[in-house]
Formats: C-alpha cells, sequence, structure tokens
C-alpha cells in the first residue's frame, strides 16, 4: 500500500514538473513575411516552370506549401488588417481602402507581446494599417478633430521605409536592425513587408530577366506583345523579391534564430495582372502561402484544405500557446501544420471587394463591390455593382482595346474585358475549369442546383456579419440578370 502510494506521489511530481518545463520553454519566433500583389501560380514550387524563384522554392522545401491559400479581400488594406487580427474586413470595418484600422480591434501580435512577452514589430511597405485617407492633402484640413489610430504605437517597434526603388535595401537594414534590438530572452514577432511586385513594374537590380516570347500564358491572356511583357515584367519583379527573401533567411540563421522561428511567407493579395488585383477572380484572391517550423512542419509537406487570411492570427497564438479571441472570424489550422491527420478544415470561405484607394469612383478600378464564396470545388462570385465594366487596378486595358480597335483580338477576350458590364453572377467549376473560363450561372440543372445552394450560404453568412450590401439572393427576378444586360431584360 505504501509502495503505491510512493509512486503515486513519484508520477504526480514528475507531471508537475514536465509542466512547468513545458511552461517555461521558449514560444517559437515568428517572421511573416509579405509579397505586395501576389498571385499564386507565381512561384516554381507552385508548379510555374518559368518563373526562378529558388529561395522561396527552397523554403517550400523545408516546410509546407499550402495550395488553396486566399486572402479575405483583393485589395493590401482589408486583406492586410485580416491577416493582423483574425477577423474578416467586414466585421472590423476595413472594407474601404483608405481605412484606419480602428484603435478597439486588437492585431494578434499585440496580444503575443502583453500576453506571451513577445518583442513585436512590423517593418518595411507597412503604411496600409495607418489609413492613407489621412495623408490626402485635400481632406487633412478637416481631421482635426478626427482620432488617428497609430499602429505604431501598439508594437514595440515599427520602422516603414519611403516609398520607391530604395524601399527594399532599406527594408533589409530594417529587419537587421530589430534583429539587434530583440531583448536576450524574449520571443519576437516580426511582419516584413516587401513593395515587390507591386507596379510601377521596374527593371533595377533584377536577378532574373524573363523572356516574353518563352513564358506560357494562361488561357485568359491574349497571346500579344503588350500582354506577353507586362507578364515577363511581373515575373521579373518576383524573382528580385526572391532574392531579396533569401538574404533576409540567410540573416536570420546567421543570427543563430532559423531552428526557433516559424517563417510564413504569404501574398497579400494577387496580381496586379489580368483578372488579378481587385477582382474576386482566383489571380485576385489565390496567393501563395509557405510555413517553415523546423521540428514540427513536415518538410516538403503541401495542405490543400482552404485557408483564408484571417486563419493566420488563431493558428499563430495557438503555436504560442495562447487562446485566440471569441470574436475571429478566422480558423486555426494549427493541426495541420502538426500533421493531424483528422483534421478537416473549412468547408467554406467568403472574400469581400469594396472601394480601392480613395479616389471618386468614376469606375470599378477605384470603387467595386462584390462577394465570393469558395468551396472545396466551386466559386460563386456576386458582382454588386455589375452594371460596372470591368477595369484594373494599378493599370489600364489601352493596349487591349488597341487590339481590339485593329480587329486583332478574340471574341472570348472582348467579351471577357471589354464588355460594358458584367454578369450578376459568376459560377465555376474549379476543378474542370481552373482558369475560370466558362461561366456556368444561370445555365440551369444541375449547375442551378449548386448556384442557388452557393447564393444561399452566401447570403446566410451576410446575415450573420451584418454585411452592407444587398443579399445574394431575392426576389424580384433578379437571378435573370445573370448572363443578360439591363436592356435585354427590359
Amino acid at each position: 500500500m505504501l509502495t503505491h502510494r510512493f509512486f503515486l506521489l513519484v508520477t504526480v511530481f514528475l507531471n508537475v514538473l514536465a509542466s512547468a518545463a513545458v511552461a517555461a520553454q521558449k514560444p517559437p519566433n515568428i517572421l511573416l513575411i509579405l509579397s505586395d500583389d501576389h498571385s499564386a501560380p507565381h512561384l516554381g514550387c507552385y508548379g510555374n516552370a518559368d518563373i526562378r524563384t529558388p529561395a522561396l522554392d527552397k523554403l517550400a522545401s523545408q516546410g509546407m506549401r499550402f495550395n488553396r491559400a486566399y486572402t479575405t479581400a483583393p485589395q493590401c488594406v482589408p486583406s492586410r488588417a485580416s491577416i493582423l487580427t483574425g477577423r474578416h474586413p467586414i466585421d472590423i470595418g476595413m472594407t474601404r481602402f483608405s481605412a484606419a484600422l480602428p484603435r478597439d480591434v486588437e492585431m494578434f501580435p499585440e496580444k503575443l507581446r502583453r500576453e506571451a512577452n513577445y518583442f513585436a514589430g512590423l517593418c518595411g511597405r507597412s503604411y496600409h494599417l495607418d489609413g492613407n485617407g489621412y495623408n490626402n492633402p485635400a481632406i487633412a484640413p478637416h481631421l482635426a478633430e478626427v482620432d488617428k489610430p497609430n499602429v505604431a504605437t501598439r508594437l514595440d517597434s515599427v520602422a516603414v521605409a519611403p516609398e520607391g526603388l530604395t524601399r527594399r535595401a532599406v527594408t533589409i537594414e530594417q529587419f537587421e536592425e530589430f534583429l539587434s534590438k530583440i531583448p536576450q530572452g524574449r520571443p519576437f514577432f516580426l511582419q516584413l513587408c516587401w513593395g515587390d511586385p507591386h507596379r510601377p513594374l521596374t527593371d533595377e537590380e533584377l536577378p532574373y530577366h524573363h523572356d516574353p516570347a518563352k513564358i506560357a500564358l494562361p488561357p485568359f491572356y491574349p497571346d500579344a506583345p503588350p500582354m506577353r511583357k507586362m507578364l515577363a515584367a511581373y515575373y521579373d519583379e518576383i524573382g528580385r523579391m526572391d532574392g531579396d527573401t533569401g538574404r533576409v533567411l540567410s540573416m536570420l540563421e546567421q543570427h543563430g534564430l532559423a531552428d526557433d522561428t516559424i517563417v510564413i511567407f504569404m501574398g497579400d493579395n494577387g496580381g496586379s495582372q489580368l483578372r488579378g488585383k481587385g477582382t474576386l477572380n482566383e489571380f485576385g484572391i489565390h496567393v501563395p502561402l509557405i510555413i517553415r517550423w523546423p521540428g514540427v512542419v513536415q518538410a516538403g509537406a503541401s495542405c490543400d484544405k482552404l485557408i483564408s487570411g484571417d486563419d493566420l492570427a488563431p493558428t499563430l497564438l495557438q503555436a504560442a500557446g495562447l487562446k485566440p479571441a471569441e470574436n475571429f472570424t478566422g480558423v486555426t489550422f494549427l493541426p495541420e501544420l502538426r500533421g493531424d491527420a483528422g483534421f478537416e478544415g473549412r468547408k467554406e470561405l467568403i472574400c469581400e471587394r469594396g472601394p480601392h484607394a480613395s479616389g471618386l469612383p468614376r469606375g470599378s478600378a477605384s470603387f467595386d463591390l462584390g462577394r465570393v464564396i469558395v468551396t472545396d470545388r466551386y466559386k460563386l462570385i456576386y458582382n454588386v455593382t455589375w452594371q460596372l465594366p470591368y477595369q484594373p487596378v494599378d493599370f489600364n486595358l489601352k493596349e487591349m482595346q488597341a487590339l481590339s480597335d485593329a480587329g486583332q483580338l478574340d471574341k472570348k477576350f472582348v467579351d471577357l474585358y471589354l464588355a460594358p458590364q458584367r454578369p450578376m453572377f459568376e459560377l465555376y467549376d474549379l476543378k474542370d475549369d481552373p482558369h475560370e473560363m466558362t461561366n456556368l450561372a444561370g445555365k440551369g440543372r444541375p449547375t442551378r442546383v449548386i448556384e442557388d445552394d452557393l447564393k444561399g450560404r452566401l447570403a446566410a453568412w451576410q446575415i450573420h456579419h451584418r454585411d452592407f450590401v444587398p443579399l445574394a439572393t431575392g426576389g424580384g427576378g433578379g437571378g435573370k440578370l445573370n448572363t443578360k444586360s439591363a436592356a435585354e431584360v427590359e
């Protein structure tokens, strides 16, 4: 009896010691690297045979590549807000590009700092969260009584690189300075933001030149020299960003921090290309996501589950031993990182498109409203402002129009890019039609059953999250506008 009690006490004592050791264990450092305007297909590790990205391909070989990662919006500001807060832009009032992150909305690095003693910071092109409307000369005189949320006061270290071509070197200097400031014994969180491959597409210090004549074009690109030149220049900037990322990862290793750091690489939204940034097409919201976590994430692994930008916050908080906030819209995927075979993940995700920049609504580039629901196989785009013709963000379609005027543009591209308006709904089978070339909306059974189901699920989400745009379902024969113009309906 005494022997049994003795062993019981020893077991309890050892468990207490083990728990204390785990509690005393330093949580992992976290380095979150964001590229600017970068779609998922545009890395070698995603199967793109044309692009040169050796550093990020190596990172993927050392960690996990996510094949179905999406941002919550196809624009920088709302997307970055979701990444840092774990909440959807609609939930936190960040649907307008010039909005500033409210003071009462907590960023997850703030929680890391407060509850786990993290040294937390931002560096690089991180101006997005303070609201560029505050810097507009036409508005500034009227903002004296407006409380400007200041992200810089909420973290230990915030260093914003100046706009222009020097920001790459400055960002790398800021990264090294941040590492030198970390107090001994404290874990760190840093979000490092590149300016590439955001427009303007420049040719300074390019490690690789991609030959426009040799690259493969997506099926929604007209095969014309201007289109090839545009895509090749975009690839060039991605190659430059890849080299800069390689330098940062080498510095992390030189400081002896690589083995203790979770490295996340992600695009903040899709590339400023055809059907990219500013759209709810795959090029607009489907982004690269790579996570390396030595000793936890299996090297060379890949994940096909749906991941949303707001999922990062709860995942990384749990990795640090903290409990995510109850108001998060994001869903943790920590079990996937740890190799839990029972992890099911999301059934669907929702993205929104709102006004872009601070300009007046002179076209869909500056003002557009849309929603999309993405499931394992299907995708329904709801163009709320369907009456507005497509306009790309950060560039124009003058070359496309010139080709059309000269009779050198196939009708399918005229319909795709130069139509006077868009369909209200677009339904795509991403398994059979990954490039979204065949709109199935309004085509009758059996796809009508899928269309109605997705509209209902999207509308239910809109109600739950108090979305301000009209619901995706309704009476009045609105569905007849799926594929017809207003004139045809009348």
